[in-house]
């Protein structure tokens, strides 16, 4: 068993509270959920308006079928409107 994880730190720009911030967190979120078999949450920065960390994991028995489903995300985050990437990062964990 395999479990990849992906971590994305994300600027937001535009936001001007935490609820919206969270509006569009979850909205980036549940975006993601539906499109790929991943379980997600926002992870850090919980409190800053405009920047915000999301964990994504994915099990699967090879990491060579996880990996173009985390890039997936990730590039589906970076075309997300008034965001920007500034940092991501992708860990195997074998089991």
């Amino acid at each position: 068993m395999v479990v990849g994880v992906l971590r994305v730190d994300l600027r937001l720009y535009g936001m001007q509270n935490l609820k919206q911030k969270r509006g569009v967190v979850q909205k980036m979120l549940s975006r993601c959920r539906n499109k790929f078999p991943v379980s997600a949450a926002e992870v850090d920065h919980q409190d800053l308006w405009q920047r915000c960390e999301l964990g994504f994991s994915v099990v699967n028995t090879n990491d060579k079928i996880i990996m173009p489903i985390l890039q997936r995300i990730e590039q589906e985050l970076s075309t997300y409107g008034d965001v920007e990437l500034l940092n991501s990062e992708i860990e195997f964990i074998h089991f």
